[in-house]
């Protein structure tokens, strides 16, 4: 029986974001928390929030002292993403239950370039890539365009108009400015300029499919930017669009639901993920992206793909709650 449930999530605070200019993806996990809050009162469960600050060493105290039946974990990591694990891994140390994906998993999905290499070896179609730094530019053997990121952000960190690149020159440039600003380098991918489709899997189930509609001027590249997701005086947001359900025939629905639960089964399941894919000129999906833990606000996309399903937010959080019990 689960009766009381805490709430964990990093409490925002001075990071190497916020010097970035890009703390409001930081701060976007408020929304989150206050909405998963209001679901779980009206499911009756005694709930608390548990913010966590740095350092690392001090949250395990934090987390032995919960006496929560449940942790709902909406944990992001604290100014280092790979930080992100460390909640899951502590709880699965004192046989806690928590909601969401397992430490192998956010670790695994945190690491591109290794989750590309799964991909492949899973036989799961990705683009072709790279991971470089200035000083391996010399081994580049991909075809542009490309596209430039950072191999160990999420949340659209480093992503923007110049990250799509077409020759040597754009290339060595943004190499060594992902290099530079975030850790782990650079993951170069032969960019696919597509129809792009992400669908969210909870458990074994896939909800239903959404396309990211690109409305932009011309020549700006169709990618999802960190303006995109969190700047709304952006052109970038205003001429971007999820849509949901996707149009798109049952057949080609059936593909991309296919594809997600491929790629999210790499994670391990029982939690839930959101896979992004794009189609390339000839109507292969690839997979360019597996987020586990998404963004489940009621103004995300898991949850506008849950309301297409037909749940209410609050069946949708309730949903995540039971495949948290399920676990062994």
């Amino acid at each position: 029986m689960c009766a009381r449930v805490a709430i964990v999530y990093n409490e925002p605070h001075g990071s190497r974001y916020g010097t970035l200019g890009e703390d409001k993806a930081v701060l976007g996990v408020l929304e989150a928390v206050a909405a998963v809050h209001r679901a779980l009162l009206d499911l009756g469960y005694e709930v608390t929030e548990v913010p966590l600050l740095p350092p690392v060493g001090a949250v395990e105290s934090r987390l032995r002292a919960l006496g929560a039946d449940l942790v709902f974990n909406l944990f992001e990591g604290f100014d280092d993403p790979e930080t992100e694990a460390i909640v899951p891994e502590l709880l699965s140390k004192t046989g806690m239950r928590y909601t969401g994906c397992t430490p192998p998993a956010l670790k695994l999905a945190l690491d591109k370039a290794r989750l590309k290499a799964e991909l492949v070896a899973a036989g799961i179609p990705t683009p072709d890539s790279q991971l470089l730094s200035p000083e391996t530019l010399s081994l580049f053997r991909l075809r542009y365009p490309c596209i430039v990121k950072p191999v160990g952000e999420d949340a659209s960190h480093g992503l923007s108009a110049d990250s799509v690149v077409n020759d040597r020159a754009a290339l060595e440039r943004q190499v060594a400015l992902i290099s530079s600003t975030y850790r782990g380098g650079a993951l170069v991918e032969e960019f696919i300029d597509g129809r792009e489709f992400n669908a969210t899997v909870l458990g074994d189930t896939v909800l239903p499919v959404s396309e990211i509609g690109y409305f932009l001027p011309p020549g700006m590249p169709r990618i999802l930017t960190f303006a995109a997701k969190w700047e709304p005086d952006a052109v970038y947001f205003k001429g971007t669009k999820a849509i949901c359900p996707a149009e798109i025939s049952p057949e080609d629905h059936e593909r991309v639901a296919r594809a997600a639960l491929a790629a999210s089964r790499l994670l391990g399941g029982g939690g839930y993920a959101r896979v992004d894919m794009r189609m390339d000129v000839g109507g292969t999906l690839c997979v360019i992206e597996v987020n586990p833990n998404p963004d489940i606000s009621p103004s995300a996309g898991a949850a506008k793909q849950a309301a297409a399903a037909g749940m209410t937010y609050t069946r949708f959080i309730e949903r995540i709650v039971e495949l948290a019990m399920e676990k062994r």
